[in-house]
């Protein structure tokens, strides 16, 4: 597909909330994608599209002919990723797949297969490697801020269940491991350097319904640090979105708005020795308060972040000019420990990861 200069043509399939957010975007990088048009089953999602001055495709088939589309973005339901990626590469198109880009590893590593067979780009929109949270918390390990990390802990939690939609059927790939658990896992392997041992989940249907609303999913890798990856949906009060442990140090961050971020870190390991204090109905020494000389207490640097990166680094992927940033082979690995963190929850047992 030789484009020359012009800016390629993406089209959307899948005009829902994803997809519409998509174009919001896009909009703002009209030099990165121009909108070529958008399909979706549904009459009123492609009456919505026209009003917004989009071109509502009359089938997918359409879509794929249109010579001016050289990359299909895939927003629909979890279960239609598979097909609709494989039929746009075997149309010669570029692919942007929403997460969860496939039900499992299986199905991605066939949809692999396909896109190097037919020269093509896949690429899955991770698009939370671009909070301002994530970026943070990656960015002080980075610079080994708070010394050797022993507990990283990664909460997504929220009061309403989950939403009234396609999400509450499983035959479509609902529930949460599969919506946030693969979000909130795919940031935790991206930062996390060094081999994953083994996974533990437990999967929770606290509202009753045929889908996962609760996920709790414990990750421990080789270098010792041992991560837990949770999501709710039914908790009236959340627990902070990060709280991690190191040697020389701790920090928590409130939530996904940064509103409130906090370290503690040692300044020196000298003080005065460790007394007993009052505690509830007796004393305690292992409670005790470190001496405030001994300790540096701040807010952890936030910086923000583009998602529009995303989209301009798939676009220097297609032209050859970089590297994706969310590779084919971190998404296959996430896919594997989704894979993994079911065979857990049904078994109720530590699996070995060994990819």
């Amino acid at each position: 597909m030789n484009q020359g200069s012009r800016t390629p043509g993406l089209a959307i399939v899948g005009f829902g909330g994803m997809g519409s957010q998509h174009a919001k975007t896009l909009a703002g990088v009209p030099d990165v994608f121009h909108i070529a048009g958008t399909f979706d089953i549904r009459d009123e999602r492609q009456q919505y599209a026209a009003q917004l001055g989009l071109h509502p495709f009359a089938s997918y088939e359409e879509l794929l002919a249109c010579p001016d589309v050289d990359v299909v973005l895939i927003a629909t339901p979890n279960h239609l990723h598979r097909p609709l990626s494989i039929q746009a590469l075997r149309a010669g198109r570029h692919v942007i797949c929403e997460k969860p880009v496939m039900l499992n590893a299986a199905e991605l590593e066939e949809v692999l297969d396909v896109a190097r067979a037919c020269g093509r780009v896949f690429v899955v929109h991770q698009n939370r490697r671009w909070d301002e949270d994530f970026r943070a918390v990656k960015r002080v390990l980075e610079e080994n801020r708070i010394g050797k990390i022993f507990t990283i802990e990664s909460r997504i939690m929220g009061s309403q269940g989950i939403p009234g939609d396609w999400r509450t059927r499983r035959e479509f790939g609902g529930g949460m491991l599969l919506d946030w658990g693969i979000h909130l896992t795919d940031q935790m392997l991206w930062m996390v350097p060094g081999r994953l041992s083994s996974v533990y989940c437990r999967l929770g249907h606290v509202l009753g319904g045929e889908c996962d609303d609760s996920v709790k999913l414990f990750l421990s890798f080789e270098n010792g640090i041992e991560a837990l990856v949770e999501v709710a949906t039914w908790n009236m009060e959340a627990l902070p979105r990060w709280y991690v442990a190191g040697m020389e140090g701790a920090l928590t961050i409130r939530d996904l708005w940064c509103s409130q971020t906090h370290f503690t870190r040692l300044r020196n390991t000298g003080g005065a020795a460790v007394r007993p204090v009052d505690a509830g109905k007796g004393i305690t020494k292992t409670l005790a308060p470190r001496d405030p000389a001994t300790l540096e207490v701040g807010e952890v640097p936030v910086t923000p972040y583009d998602v529009c990166d995303f989209y301009r680094n798939v676009a220097a992927a297609i032209r050859g000019e970089a590297e994706l940033i969310v590779k084919p082979e971190e998404s296959l690995r996430v896919m594997r420990v989704m894979d993994a963190a079911r065979r857990s929850a049904e078994l109720d047992a530590v699996i070995p990861f060994e990819t």
